[in-house]
């Protein structure tokens, strides 16, 4: 386990495997327990976004090291590969912010506790945790959960909503970014936090395993040129990932005279509002002819090697974003806000010096700095956008494998489970 509130003291917690243990991505054996653990995991939804992907990851780490998983949510297309990896699915509205919902979640989840004898319970998302905290509070069985992202606190209403996700006797952040924050607005002790952040498969992510043909269908389905530069922003088109800003970005590229590149929105997100409102900023802005907003990516590996470079533009704390470790898997230089990841995500200067950065970053909502700052990465030479992409992908092998995030995960779970002292 991790604690920390600085990225100076992840990255020494974080050493690097030996490159055998690293290349096989295997699971660990089952640490610091000598018993079989039943794990409830409840989550809003198994849909998208990084919660869905952590509950899937957190039951194959579980199943391969021998403990039973029965995850809870309201369903959705990640539910075929949670059972695939061992996960006991049930449906259940836990998505609802509805507080008699809740509640009535709450009972739903005691029922499960009782008659599955679940040691523990592991919620992912505010309304599931509150659900969680009650049902623990009922069983008496403790309750972990996972912090993904910086949620607003815009009053005192979303104070106290947000407040379930630390109300675990375990709070797992996924980056130290985000364990800072929770220590700031909660005090919540540091022996309380544990940053685990997520894992690549590394095996899937290997520039070496994409062919010249996926990677030519990948642009083909953008409607991308042979010698047009893509600027991929990829993840759910929500208002707090900043796309705006990109679009911002793009009209002041062209205003510059800069040729040849296409942004990509790739997201799942289509038709929401938010979607709209970025259609007609696009007209606005006369910048149809290098955006493209295209749906999931159904090929990421071919889709990251496809760009000239991977941007998060978010407008408040992410946390950890599973496409800037795959890009950064991938050999992509990243260009992010400075709230779209910490300095245990991207090594960027001043953080660290020219000859260790993984990518660059620039200021959250400052679209002329981000414009800055791509043209700034596409005025260096090829060596050395290719050095900063080769040393992202060993940050990503040396720290975000899935061995030291299993580790990590199963000792926490050990440490959580452990019968009290008599």
């Amino acid at each position: 386990m991790v604690t920390s509130s600085s990225a100076a003291r992840v990255a020494t917690k974080h050493q690097p495997l030996d490159v055998t243990r690293v290349a096989s991505n295997d699971i660990p054996p089952l640490a610091s327990t000598a018993r079989s653990l039943t794990a409830l995991i409840v989550v809003p939804t198994l849909q998208a976004g990084a919660s869905d992907a952590g509950a899937v990851a957190l039951v194959r780490i579980l199943a391969s090291a021998g403990h039973r998983t029965i995850v809870v949510s309201s369903g959705g297309r990640l539910t075929p590969e949670a059972e695939a990896a061992g996960a006991t699915c049930i449906t259940l509205n836990v998505a609802s912010r509805n507080p008699i919902a809740m509640l009535r979640n709450a009972f739903a989840l005691k029922r499960i506790i009782d008659e599955r004898h679940c040691d523990l319970v592991h919620a992912h998302g505010r309304a599931a945790a509150w659900s969680s905290y009650f049902a623990a509070r009922m069983t008496g069985v403790p309750l972990i959960t996972t912090w993904y992202k910086g949620f607003r606190e815009q009053n005192g209403f979303k104070r106290l909503y947000n407040s379930a996700m630390v109300r675990g006797v375990r709070v797992i952040a996924v980056s130290d970014q985000i364990a800072e924050l929770i220590n700031e607005r909660y005090g919540t002790p540091w022996e309380r936090i544990a940053v685990v952040p997520a894992s690549v498969d590394l095996k899937r992510f290997d520039p070496s395993a994409v062919s010249r043909e996926q990677i030519d269908a990948v642009r083909r389905g953008w409607g991308v040129g042979p010698n047009e530069r893509v600027i991929l922003v990829a993840g759910r088109m929500l208002r707090r990932k900043g796309h705006h800003v990109v679009i911002d970005a793009a009209r002041r590229l062209k205003a510059m005279g800069l040729k040849d590149f296409v942004c990509v929105f790739a997201s799942e997100d289509q038709g929401t509002r938010y979607a709209g409102e970025l259609w007609d900023r696009v007209l606005t802005t006369e910048t149809s002819d290098v955006i493209r907003m295209t749906g999931a990516l159904s090929d990421p590996p071919a889709a990251y090697a496809a760009a000239a470079v991977v941007v998060s533009a978010a407008v408040q704390p992410e946390g950890l974003q599973r496409a800037l470790l795959e890009a950064q898997a991938m050999a992509r230089p990243v260009v992010v806000s400075d709230l779209g990841a910490g300095p245990d995500v991207v090594l960027a200067p001043p953080t660290v010096p020219d000859d260790r950065t993984t990518g660059l970053k620039f200021s959250a909502g400052d679209d002329a700095a981000l414009a800055a700052t791509l043209v700034r990465l596409f005025s260096m030479s090829d060596p050395i956008r290719n050095a900063i992409g080769a040393r992202g992908r060993a940050w990503v092998l040396g720290h975000f494998n899935g061995p030291t995030v299993a580790e990590l995960t199963l000792n926490l779970y050990a440490e959580v489970a452990r019968p009290p002292i008599a």
